[in-house]
């Protein structure tokens, strides 16, 4: 088998996952990691602590033979449980059954989860090793311990996989220009908590629809939308929740500007989420203390240099949170790469640039839907005409599986790439304001005549992998 050595800097999801995977097919792997290890030193949580596991994610965990470990530790949400403001809540489904559902996942546990995993497979681990130089010329980095003292290595090919915020992607932006884009969403984020049922007065429980040790139905994902802003709320296994805030960043009321502290944030909630935040107890400590991250998708030209380096995951692709895909399109990526370097071992310039061609279109894509997918669950979710939609789409996925499916389906559950998801999505929503457009009430379509429409329109589906 090919011994090539490959240098990855990053030991996060992707890192970890890429690296095993590697060394499964017989690569010598080194990963640099400035973090400590977390196994020892304990989880430093980046960005949010719990993720959305979906379909594409799972294959990537079913070929490292890791998916039943990681399902054991999860917790399954079958779709979205929209609250409005007058307390009322219903479950908008995911897929048709509970065999289309994702998955709440532990950030930090799955990242140790992967680590073990890698290393067993034979990757060298260097925990608290920072980048801080690249001559790719020369092909060698240059290192920093957590004391500041640097050394120099030499490198075989050279892997970034170290987030959005890539001292691999400024490495070889320097040594040569990437054509790098990043445009801020506007909104930013503040993430706060529900603790397990068992910490909250039995008053507060009485009407939150929880159950066991959960203050919430423990399988879905809950939203609060109210227009140009939401809060979110996904499960975590041993009983809270992670609630995300998502605001405009700047601008009149309500923005993150306009609430300068935990006083001003709490008469807010009382106003707009009146239900949840007596959910949320420590909420003047959770507001103060958290900082408000940032939402923000980046575009590059090039993401590799020849056959010297390459970028993968969010150092090549971040994306905004809203369609629960960012970890899921790395976790794809890995599978790519591995398989074209394993093909090809030694011409890393011909695999860079064909993962590059595979996987950018749908990287493109993926990032314009959860850009869309913003939208959708702050406003659209509560919207009349998307419930009429939703409702025809439901009713023709039944009537003819193999021309419809909707977008998000097809994006979550199966393995058809982003870009088709994206065109296949359009074409479809263009039909369904067709018949929309004379009547919003979906009684009133002839069922018959639509599946006819979609029929005589459109292509068939592709043939759909689930799982």
């Amino acid at each position: 088998m090919a011994q090539q050595p490959i240098s990855l800097i990053g030991g996060g999801l992707v890192g970890a996952l890429l690296a095993q995977q590697l060394a499964g097919r017989g690569f010598a792997v080194d990963v640099y990691e400035k973090r400590p290890d977390p196994r020892l030193a304990g989880f430093i949580g980046g960005r949010s602590i719990n993720l959305a596991l979906a379909e594409r994610g799972l294959q990537a965990l079913r070929t490292a033979g890791l998916a039943d470990d990681v399902l054991r530790r999860a917790v399954m949400m079958r779709g979205r449980m929209v609250h409005d403001r007058d307390g009322n809540s219903g479950l908008q489904r995911y897929g048709v059954d509970d065999s289309e559902v994702i998955w709440s996942v532990s950030r930090g546990a799955l990242n140790m989860l992967l680590l073990d995993a890698a290393e067993a497979a034979g990757v060298r681990f260097h925990f608290g090793q920072s980048l801080v130089g690249a001559d790719f010329r020369r092909q060698r980095i240059r290192l920093a311990d957590e004391a500041g003292v640097e050394r120099e290595l030499d490198v075989g090919m050279l892997v970034g996989a170290d987030g959005a915020g890539s001292t691999v992607r400024a490495a070889m932006n320097a040594h040569a220009p990437l054509g790098e884009r990043i445009e801020s969403l506007g909104h930013g984020y503040k993430e706060l908590e529900i603790p397990p049922a068992g910490e909250l007065p039995a008053a507060v429980l009485q009407h939150s629809g929880g159950r066991d040790q959960f203050a919430l139905e423990p399988h879905a994902l809950h939203i609060w939308p109210r227009g140009g802003y939401m809060c979110i709320a996904l499960p975590n296994a041993e009983g809270s929740f992670t609630v995300t805030l998502f605001l405009p960043a700047q601008g009149a009321a309500p923005s993150f500007a306009t609430l300068p502290d935990a006083t001003a944030a709490a008469a807010f909630f009382r106003e707009q989420f009146p239900g949840l935040l007596p959910l949320i107890p420590r909420f003047d400590e959770d507001f103060d203390n958290h900082p408000v991250g940032t939402l923000s998708t980046l575009y590059l030209d090039r993401w590799h240099l020849g056959g010297r380096a390459l970028l993968l995951g969010d150092a090549a692709h971040a994306i905004v949170p809203f369609h629960g895909q960012g970890m899921n399109c790395g976790f794809e990526d890995t599978v790519v790469l591995a398989n074209l370097l394993a093909e090809a071992p030694d011409d890393s310039a011909e695999v860079f640039a064909e993962f590059q061609r595979v996987r950018q279109p749908n990287a493109d894509a993926i990032a314009a839907m959860a850009l869309e997918n913003y939208v959708e669950m702050r406003d659209s979710v509560a919207d009349p005409h998307y419930l009429a939609k939703r409702e025809l789409g439901a009713l023709l996925a039944e009537r003819v599986p193999s021309h419809y499916m909707a977008r998000y389906r097809l994006v979550t559950f199966t393995h058809v790439p982003y870009a088709y998801a994206l065109e296949r999505g359009r074409a479809q929503d263009r039909l369904l304001e067709q018949l929309l457009r004379d009547t919003p009430n979906v009684a009133d379509i002839d069922i018959e005549a639509a599946a006819r429409l979609f029929q005589s329109t459109l292509e068939p589906l592709p043939r759909l992998r689930h799982g």
